[in-house]
């Protein structure tokens, strides 16, 4: 029977994601891979979620093994409204919903607010899982160049201008200009740099300016091991007092406890929940009851916050034994250089041109080490001579000994 004539126009945009198609080729023995975006294996607190389920179960089990109410179990919510008060924003609990994990929150923003057609902003590059959410509506992309401090602003600035001046009035308006703005704003996925404080308060004005939605993404602000901790776009936004709530927060369990709990969670204004709602009830009608009750016992007994303290120490030391590594292996040709993370998992690894990252891939994998083409997560393609190089999962002596085995072959390749 033929199929691909009867998939809907979604479907025929949807590719599988580039880097779960290279982890297939990266798992065979004695490779050392640099390529996932996965957690520390050895932070999973393994006793304290056992000990967990089995309180739940016994204690609970009418509400873990339940259905439950779409915005999320109101203890949980409740809870998450705490923590995020502790940690500089005060949200209400009709300000927020429980979600299947961020991957899930982005699929829900694109339903909410994209149509075919319509254009979304994000940086250059930026988080492919996000890119492949938006695509699959027929989206168009606006990507901003970034450098050391995070999204230029200036240059969303240049572009929303231009989009102003030929979008019309009224309907018209909200039709031509872009929907929203994508970021990740500490440790950004790919390249592991940082918005500065600077730039989240010019951010927040331009947007002011323009009448621009933020989709804030927040996976990695909780892993810093480095510099100092910056408020959320969404914190900001509250000190400035206009009582708007111009940016949506996105937030994960994955980073911070585990991602096999696929559990986040979202905050916007009240009238955008609303929507989150109504459009969550035709993907899940709920997320997870149990994964939800094993939360919020974490954050009950204060025991989210020590394995927040924990992750941030391994991620200090690994990303600690990358950077050394690259200082005392990389050949230093003009153009090659790399970012300092200050927390999350990655870094990002330019190489000086002509090198091509997408070529040498086959090659790595060859010298047994992988790493994710750089090319992935360029919405209108470029970043060929670019890579981004996971710290988070090997461990320190994995991290040396494949840092070694590509720096040899990126010698080879410039002759230095």
């Amino acid at each position: 029977m033929e199929m691909k004539g009867r998939f809907s126009i979604a479907a025929k945009r949807m590719s599988r994601s580039v880097i779960r198609e290279l982890l297939k080729l990266t798992n065979r023995p004695g490779l050392i891979s640099f390529a996932g975006g996965l957690p520390y294996p050895g932070s999973f607190p393994v006793e304290g979620i056992r000990d967990i389920c089995a309180r739940v179960l016994s204690e609970s089990p009418h509400v873990a093994l339940q259905y439950s109410a779409t915005e999320g179990l109101p203890e949980l919510r409740d809870l998450l409204v705490g923590f995020l008060s502790r940690h500089g924003l005060a949200v209400g609990r009709e300000e927020l919903i429980v979600t299947s994990a961020s991957q899930q929150s982005l699929d829900l923003v694109g339903k909410i607010f994209l149509d075919r057609g319509d254009t979304v902003i994000t940086e250059n590059p930026s988080y492919l899982g996000a890119l492949s959410a938006f695509r699959s509506y027929g989206v168009r992309f606006l990507p901003v160049e970034m450098d050391e401090e995070g999204l230029r602003t200036d240059l969303l600035a240049r572009e929303l201008k231009e989009c102003k001046s030929s979008a019309g009035s009224g309907e018209e308006y909200f039709q031509n200009m872009p929907k929203f703005l994508y970021t990740i704003p500490d440790f950004q996925n790919p390249t592991g740099v940082t918005l500065s404080l600077a730039r989240r308060r010019e951010l927040l004005e331009v947007a002011e300016e323009y009448d621009l939605l933020i989709v804030e993404d927040v996976p990695y602000k909780w892993l810093r091991f480095a510099g100092e901790d910056l408020p959320m776009l969404s914190a900001l936004e509250r000190e400035s007092g206009d009582g708007g709530r111009r940016v949506i927060g996105l937030y994960t369990f994955s980073k911070i406890l585990s991602p096999g709990l696929r559990l986040g969670w979202v905050t916007a204004d009240p009238a955008v929940i609303d929507k989150f709602v109504q459009a969550k009830q035709a993907v899940d009608l709920c997320t997870s009851s149990l994964a939800q009750s094993i939360a919020a016992e974490f954050l009950k007994s204060g025991e989210l916050e020590g394995a927040i303290r924990r992750n941030r120490q391994a991620y200090a030391r690994k990303a600690k034994a990358m950077l050394e590594a690259l200082e005392s292996e990389m050949p230093r040709p003009p153009g090659l250089c790399w970012t300092v993370p200050q927390g999350g998992m990655f870094l990002w690894l330019i190489l000086p041109e002509p090198l091509d990252a997408d070529r040498l891939f086959m090659e790595a994998l060859e010298a047994n080490v992988a790493y994710v083409v750089g090319s992935a997560f360029y919405p209108n393609g470029g970043g060929h001579s670019t890579m981004r190089l996971n710290f988070s999962f090997p461990s320190e002596e994995e991290i040396r000994e494949g840092i070694r085995r590509l720096a040899a072959l990126i010698r080879r390749e410039t002759g230095k």
